[in-house]
C-alpha cells in the first residue's frame, strides 16, 4: 500500500542572491582566487561610494544651518554692550516693547548687511582667503582692544 506524504502541491523554490558587483576577470585564476568570505559581503568595494565623499558632498539642512546660525550669534551676544544699552533704553523709557522692536530692527538690518557683504565676498574670494582674512581681522581688532587697555591702566 503506498503512503502519501502530502496533499498539498508543492511550489517552485526560488533562491534570490543577495545584490553584488559584477567584475570582469581576465583570467581563471582571479576568479578561483577571490574567495567569498561568511562575514564580509561580495562586494566590490572601488563601485562602493566612500564616507569621505559623500561627507564631502552633505551640505547641512536648512534647519542645521539656522541652529548654528541662531546658536553662534545668541552666545556672542549674551551679555554684550548692544544688549546692555538696549537694557539701559528699556529701564529708562515708558514703552519697552518700542525698544524692542527699535533693537531688533537695528540687529536684523546688521544681519543683513553682514549676509550680503558676506555673500559678494564669498563671490570673488576664496574660502580659504575669507577665512584667513577674518582671522587676521579679528587678531588685529583683539590687539587694538588690548593696548587700549594697558594705555588706559598705565
Amino acid at each position: 500500500m503506498p503512503v502519501k506524504l502530502s496533499s498539498v502541491p508543492s511550489a517552485p523554490v526560488v533562491l534570490v542572491a543577495p545584490p553584488t558587483s559584477i567584475v570582469p576577470a581576465t583570467k581563471k585564476s582571479e576568479l578561483l582566487s577571490k574567495s567569498v568570505s561568511p562575514t564580509k559581503p561580495a562586494i566590490d568595494s572601488s563601485v562602493m561610494p566612500q564616507k569621505s565623499q559623500s561627507r564631502a558632498k552633505h551640505k547641512p539642512g536648512i534647519w542645521g544651518i539656522f541652529g548654528s546660525t541662531f546658536l553662534t550669534i545668541f552666545l556672542a551676544e549674551m551679555g554684550d554692550k548692544t544688549q546692555l544699552a538696549t537694557l539701559l533704553m528699556s529701564a529708562q523709557s515708558s514703552s519697552p516693547w518700542i525698544v524692542f522692536a527699535g533693537a531688533a530692527a537695528a540687529l536684523i538690518t546688521t544681519s543683513l548687511l553682514g549676509v550680503l557683504l558676506g555673500r559678494w565676498l564669498a563671490n570673488r574670494l576664496s574660502p580659504k582667503t575669507l577665512e584667513t582674512s577674518a582671522g587676521a581681522l579679528l587678531l588685529f581688532i583683539s590687539v587694538m582692544l588690548l593696548w587700549d587697555v594697558v594705555q588706559m591702566g598705565g
